[in-house]
């Protein structure tokens, strides 16, 4: 660390001893590459303790500090490309689980615990933990909670927020909030917990959560079902809540453009249904007594009759399941190879999406050759809708339209009652949207709270509220 500047080196003084890591892209990039982040300093603390350590040095230094899980956001909140140069606090030492009580259905993990960890280690009790993601294997616990992942179980068990009973935070000024309550049920103020989740790192750091598990069902069946059209996938899905009670876990859209894109990038993936150009992933866990194959078929016949379903695949087996899975998991990994222009994490009320996928669609493609791969989480409402270069065209010839584009779609998602971030948050990236879209009064309440808690603005500076 010989050659830091002299700020950086009286803070680096300042520091619990080890923390610090070299500076390097491995905690400077994000996913998309649209950002490239800046630091001067690295710290990767293996306490609380320590954690409140670094916040109190950044606070009397006047340091902006970024926050960092497994550096799997979308929006940019994981890097900071301009102004002064903050100090990025990894959590990747923080990676131990405190305690497991299958009886209460409770897991405590450290926010550097990957979702994976966490999901194996309830697994290995006899529990599980429903949040499920296709980054699993590196987002950390503490980043999902800060942007309140969502992922393909919400529809029965919620976002990351509906899964956290208490949590331990240090607040900007490195004071430690020790709030690892295993309650359903406290009604003893302000919800902190609350306040923290899904804001970004902006508002504290969390350091550790005590997480919901839930008993896993005892019959799990899925299914690919070809619909003739967003709005027949509507109403299967009030098909499938009518008869199985409760019994939905996921409820995935699925557009013939991904898998095209999955034909073009990904070969190997098995496409079930390989001609439909509109298809569901519909997963249900069902209790003793109740067998979730029959239960799909029962639906498949009444949703054929009702002109809902064209064809279907049950799966058979867990193996033929998984590559039902796979599919849906590699879509991401397609659309990275193929290089979107501009991708729309948005939400809808679902009685609106049908409407809103077609006259988007018709909009968009006026003296256009943008190709749209429309897909998501029908079950709560949440699309992934990404535009794309016409085939042999590359991005890059689109970066002139991308902000007008990404307008457009904005505008019809809000003219419907939308929200212009479903489940990634808004980081960076998202900055601008906030402001044009937020409600004044909720915006001025944000920015009172970021005031009262933040002072001195160290908190993941620029994110959130800019």
């Amino acid at each position: 660390m010989t050659d830091l500047n002299p700020a950086d080196a009286n803070l680096a003084a300042r520091l619990p001893e080890g923390v610090l890591r070299p500076v390097s892209d491995a905690y400077l990039d994000e996913p998309r590459g649209r950002l490239h982040g800046r630091a001067g300093l690295i710290a990767a603390p293996r306490s609380v303790e320590e954690v409140a350590a670094v916040v109190r040095a950044c606070a009397e230094a006047r340091v902006g500090i970024v926050p960092r899980g497994g550096g799997t956001g979308l929006v940019g909140g994981q890097v900071m490309p301009e102004g002064p140069l903050p100090l990025v606090l990894s959590l990747e030492r923080m990676t131990a689980m405190r305690g497991i009580w299958p009886e209460e259905n409770v897991l405590i993990a450290e926010a550097g615990m990957t979702l994976h960890a966490v999901r194996e280690a309830a697994t290995g009790a006899g529990r599980a933990f429903p949040l499920s993601l296709a980054s699993q294997g590196t987002a950390a616990i503490g980043g999902c909670l800060s942007t309140n992942a969502g992922g393909v179980a919400a529809l029965r068990h919620g976002t990351a927020r509906a899964l956290c009973l208490g949590v331990e935070a240090v607040l900007p000024d490195g004071s430690i909030l020790r709030d690892l309550k295993r309650l359903r049920k406290d009604n003893t103020g302000y919800d902190l917990r609350d306040l923290l989740i899904g804001a970004e790192g902006s508002l504290g750091i969390i350091t550790a959560a005590a997480l919901r598990l839930i008993v896993p069902p005892a019959g799990v069946g899925t299914a690919m079902l070809e619909v003739p059209d967003p709005a027949a996938a509507l109403s299967l899905l009030a098909l499938a809540e009518g008869r199985l009670a409760g019994g939905v876990t996921s409820f995935e859209l699925l557009s013939g453009q991904g898998m095209d894109f999955l034909r073009d990038t990904l070969p190997e993936v098995r496409l079930p249904l390989p001609q439909a150009r509109w298809s569901v992933l519909l997963e249900v866990g069902l209790p003793e007594g109740l067998d979730p194959a029959q239960a799909l078929e029962g639906l498949l016949v009444d949703a054929m009759e009702r002109g809902l379903v064209r064809d279907g695949v049950i799966a058979q087996s867990g193996a033929q399941a998984r590559e039902f899975w796979h599919l849906r998991e590699s879509l991401p990994e397609a659309n990275r190879r193929i290089g979107a222009i501009a991708s729309h994490d948005i939400s809808l009320p679902l009685s609106d999406i049908p409407g809103f996928i077609r006259d988007a669609d018709v909009a968009l493609r006026q003296g256009s050759d943008l190709r749209i791969h429309c897909f998501g989480h029908l079950g709560d409402g949440n699309l992934h809708y990404n535009l794309f270069p016409a085939k042999g065209r590359r991005r890059e010839e689109y970066d002139g339209a991308r902000k007008a584009l990404t307008e457009q779609v904005h505008e019809m998602v809000m003219a419907r009652g939308g929200s212009f971030s479903a489940e990634h948050g808004i980081g960076r990236l998202k900055v601008g949207d906030l402001a044009r879209w937020g409600d004044p009064v909720r915006l001025q309440a944000m920015r009172a709270i970021k005031a009262a808690l933040d002072p001195l603005g160290i908190m993941n500076p620029g994110a959130v509220l800019g």
